[in-house]
């Protein structure tokens, strides 16, 4: 898999985080894949429109900071807290998070209320998985927090996803790593 959309959205819908989430849900795998599919790109573009000011950049940066569980994404998600999750997804979509739900509800036959509980507990997942491209988990994270969350921070994790970049279209711009990579121009 050539991007971080691409990898994260592989683990995501592996059968074992498919069931975790088939268990926390009550949808099935089939709908849970499918919201995947389209959930994830929108996730991704939402973060990376988000991030687009100084002030989301380091937001994100922060929330980054934070999640760097490297557990099995299944294991992720099965213990994931859905009030926080609720609350990760209410900093990423917005405003457009009832657009979002409605359209994805449509888009899979899953009601409104599971569309909002399987992305709930999804989103500490996603952004461990997007931390973890940025040095973080067991290797902890390549930037020092102690003087406060600053430029230099936001070129050490943009250094180290650039690092890992493979060109590719697939993605349509929604991939964080370019959007990271303006930061340190």
């Amino acid at each position: 898999m050539s991007s971080l959309l691409d990898s994260i959205l592989g683990s995501m819908t592996e059968d074992d985080s498919l069931s975790a989430l088939s268990g926390k849900t009550g949808a099935s795998k089939d709908q849970l894949s499918s919201l995947l599919g389209s959930a994830l790109p929108q996730l991704m573009g939402s973060m990376t429109n988000n991030a687009s000011t100084q002030d989301g950049a380091l937001s994100l940066a922060n929330a980054l900071a934070q999640h760097t569980d490297t557990a099995p994404v299944a294991q992720q998600i099965a213990e994931a807290d859905e009030e926080d999750g609720g609350k990760i997804i209410g900093h990423i979509l917005g405003l457009n998070q009832s657009n979002v739900i409605n359209q994805l509800s449509g888009e899979t036959g899953m009601n409104d209320q599971a569309v909002t509980s399987a992305l709930s507990n999804i989103a500490p997942a996603l952004l461990s998985g997007i931390s973890s491209a940025t040095g973080g988990g067991k290797t902890g994270p390549k930037f020092d927090l102690s003087d406060g969350f600053d430029y230099k921070d936001i070129a050490a994790i943009t250094g180290k996803l650039l690092g890992k970049k493979k060109t590719s279209s697939s993605t349509n711009g929604l991939d964080l790593l370019n959007l990271l990579g303006k930061f340190v121009k």
